[in-house]
C-alpha cells in the first residue's frame, strides 16, 4: 500500500482532482475547485496554493470533499 504523502506537490495534488472529476474555478492565494455529481449537486473545493501542500491539510480537504485516501492515491 502507498503511504500517503508528508509533503505532496501542488502540481501533483491539481492533477490528481482534475482525475477525480474536479475542475478549477479560481486560483489566487487558493485554488478554488468544483466537482459537477451525476445528481445534479456540485462539490466545492477550496485549498491553499503553496508550493507544497501538508499531509494534514490534504488529509482535511479529502474529508471534505468526501475522497477517500485509497482514491486520491
Amino acid at each position: 500500500m502507498t503511504k500517503f504523502p508528508v509533503d505532496a506537490p501542488i502540481e501533483k495534488v491539481l492533477k490528481t482532482m482534475m482525475h477525480l472529476g474536479f475542475r478549477i474555478i479560481r486560483k489566487g492565494n487558493h485554488i478554488s475547485m468544483v466537482k459537477d455529481n451525476s445528481d445534479g449537486t456540485r462539490t466545492p473545493l477550496t485549498m491553499p496554493n503553496h508550493c507544497n501542500i501538508k499531509g494534514s491539510t490534504l488529509r482535511i480537504i479529502l474529508s471534505q470533499a468526501n475522497i477517500s485516501r485509497e482514491d486520491f492515491l
